[in-house]
């Protein structure tokens, strides 16, 4: 997963891209950068490993100037976590300077990489984004917009992109609109970002939501919807509402603080809790479903769990004995809210399961007398292709074991999942609840996957880790 920005006609656009990625922090965690490009079409590139804090300075920000920026940041979901695979990025190219930030996973990267590289392209990344930059190059079309075009024809898969050719800036949806991708206004200037918090912080105005296959050119105050991308069935992934976007964004036309709280309403009535003393959220992406949970049972909120804020998210860390070494120091319990009590915990999803073990372990630690988890998502069963880190199949707890199995490990008195129907209807709202990608949940998968892409995703099993 990935946060992207596009900001022009805006002086000092490089300093708006950053307020921005500040905001888009929570998508990725592994590097940072950003392309500026300034009157005379020059474009300057700075990238980095870690957080926004860390790779621009007030030095670096002064070297960057222009009012035409795109700003990324990152964690790896294909590629490996380098600074030769940090966005956005940048080539020469006939027509000026190019510069490329991508949200979503390509799913036919590879055999594209592999016939590029046979013609002699020469890659400089191991990313699946760089092969979007070699078939723009090679396209024979005249006009920059039919280059792009004839590119996404060739790709398969999430992408949701930003893009600077000179001085002119492209917002794209793929056609099933894996990911969102929203248009500010801010002055006379526009701001394009993952997510409507980002025009928050930037203070923009929200125009409106890019939609499934959206293809839109911004050159100084102008915006200019070109023709759609060839139209495929929506398939929105339901994960950004249940975990990935901020709370105070708006995400697919709904607020993502009404979906959570939507869900844990319909949590409580698939899995109430009878005779529970108290119910409390992991913080921070569960706080809004503990409500809903609360709301529809009326079992007392608390707040049981305390979390560290200056320690990154654990699903985001890329290496699990960072996750398991982080848990400990991540979440603190209240003793006085816990000791003796029957207690529901509410958490978005169990990826792994090693954080929820640790987590319960410390509340039982803090004198909880019952521990009863309650999940507002079905088990995961699969993993994701479209830009969500939940790398294999093997280490997917859902995959592979029974509710009944996973609250044995857990170590919990029951264990209840949201069910996939009652997702997907609480995430709808008044929508249509067929145009959500679940994959991750069902195995319904909207592309083909080709058999690279899934000998990829399978690496060490489970088993181990469930018999400590």
């Amino acid at each position: 997963m990935c946060g992207i920005i596009g900001v022009t006609g805006v002086p000092d656009a490089a300093r708006v891209a950053y307020l921005g990625l500040y905001s888009l922090q929570h998508r990725g965690q592994e590097s940072a950068g950003m392309v500026a490009v300034d009157g005379e079409g020059v474009a300057r590139s700075h990238r980095g490993m870690g957080l926004v804090s860390d790779v621009f300075s007030e030095r670096v920000l002064n070297d960057l100037p222009g009012d035409v920026a795109i700003g990324h940041t990152r964690y790896s979901t294909a590629g490996t976590s380098v600074l030769a695979n940090a966005q956005p990025m940048l080539a020469r190219y006939r027509e000026g300077p190019l510069a490329l930030a991508h949200n979503g996973n390509l799913t036919n990267a590879v055999p594209l990489r592999s016939d590029l590289v046979a013609k002699g392209s020469i890659f400089q990344s191991s990313s699946d984004s760089e092969v979007l930059v070699h078939l723009i190059a090679r396209s024979e079309a005249r006009e920059p917009e039919d280059q792009l075009l004839d590119a996404l024809e060739r790709v398969e898969g999430a992408y949701s992109l930003v893009i600077t050719i000179g001085r002119t800036l492209y917002a794209i949806v793929d056609p099933r609109g894996f990911r969102p991708l929203v248009l500010g206004r801010l002055g006379s200037g526009w701001v394009v970002a993952s997510e409507t918090c980002a025009l928050d912080i930037t203070g923009a105005t929200l125009v409106r939501e890019l939609e499934p296959g959206d293809f839109v050119r911004i050159h100084g105050p102008d915006v200019d919807e070109l023709p759609k991308l060839a139209p495929k069935p929506h398939r929105r992934c339901v994960f950004e509402l249940v975990y990935f976007s901020r709370p105070d964004s708006t995400v697919f036309h709904r607020s993502v603080d009404r979906v959570r709280r939507a869900l844990g309403h319909a949590l409580a009535r698939e899995h109430p809790a009878a005779g529970a003393d108290c119910v409390f959220s992991v913080p921070d992406s569960s706080n809004a479903m503990a409500l809903g949970f609360s709301e529809e049972s009326g079992i007392k909120l608390e707040h049981a769990l305390i979390r560290n804020h200056y320690v990154g998210r654990t699903f985001i860390h890329p290496a699990q004995a960072g996750r398991m070494a982080k848990v400990k120091i991540k979440f603190n319990p209240v003793r006085e809210v816990l000791e003796g009590k029957k207690v529901v915990v509410v958490d978005d999803s169990i990826v792994r399961g090693t954080t929820s073990r640790a987590l319960v372990q410390l509340i039982r630690q803090a004198g909880a007398k019952e521990v009863h988890f309650r999940v507002a998502s079905p088990p995961i069963t699969g993993p994701c292709y479209y830009g969500i880190d939940t790398p294999t199949k093997s280490e997917l707890i859902g995959a592979s074991h029974t509710v009944e199995q996973i609250r044995e490990h857990l170590g919990v008195d029951s264990l209840g999942y949201l069910s996939l129907g009652g997702m997907v209807t609480a995430a709808a709202g008044d929508g249509d609840p067929a145009d959500f990608c679940h994959a991750c949940f069902s195995g319904e998968y909207p592309t083909e996957i080709p058999e690279e892409l899934v000998g990829a995703r399978h690496a060490a099993p489970l088993q181990q880790a469930l018999a400590v």
